[in-house]
């Protein structure tokens, strides 16, 4: 198994083992991305799909985040698992690439109905007048798809993060946690121990 597998291979594991232990959201991760002008901006965001091809997630292309991975693609993830022995992080560094249109497409229709409405229905990070204006666009696009399948927005898709770095942080006593980093250094997967 290469260096970048053991490490994929351990973050799905991880994953289970979260889910498995009752984390109560435990797909959640801080997503950070940063503007055309350097700006630093973060939020959870839901862990789609981890693969050999990186870590997925879905979202409206038209909104902040997505505008600042326009502007820059380099983003990074922090995923927090508390239920999993003394607490167990996971970070992960890389560049940004929209996911395919059909897999877009088929994330899409796993979605509830309303999710789906939604999509349509919200101006994602754009100025909300007040409530009744977007409970009147939901009820414009429940209109609009009554009786028939929801189609995926052309406004509306998915990232995948390729990663460069890829850190796992096992709490331990005193604060003298075990430090595992993944990196890919020119074209080579390594793997290294850090400090605490």
């Amino acid at each position: 198994m290469s260096t970048y597998a053991e490490a994929i291979v351990q973050v799905r594991d991880l994953l289970a083992q979260a889910q498995a232990a009752g984390e109560p959201e435990p797909t959640a991760m801080t997503l950070a991305t940063v503007d055309a002008n350097g700006r630093v901006s973060a939020r959870i965001v839901l862990l789609k799909q981890v693969d050999e091809r990186g870590f997925a997630f879905y979202t409206n292309y038209d909104s902040a985040k997505a505008s600042q991975l326009a502007a820059r693609q380099n983003a990074a993830l922090c995923i927090l698992w508390k239920t999993l022995r003394d607490k167990v992080q996971v970070r992960v560094e890389g560049v940004v690439e929209k996911t395919s249109v059909v897999e877009s497409d088929h994330y899409f229709a796993s979605r509830d109905r309303a999710s789906q409405i939604g999509a349509w229905a919200s101006l994602q990070s754009q100025t909300l007048n007040d409530r009744p204006e977007l409970d009147a666009r939901i009820v414009e696009y429940e209109r609009k798809f009554a009786g028939v399948p929801v189609p995926r927005p052309p406004h509306w898709g998915g990232y995948r993060l390729l990663p460069d770095m890829i850190e796992f942080w096992f709490g331990q006593r005193a604060r003298l946690h075990d430090r595992v980093c993944y990196e890919l250094l020119d074209g080579q997967w390594s793997k290294r121990l850090l400090y605490p």
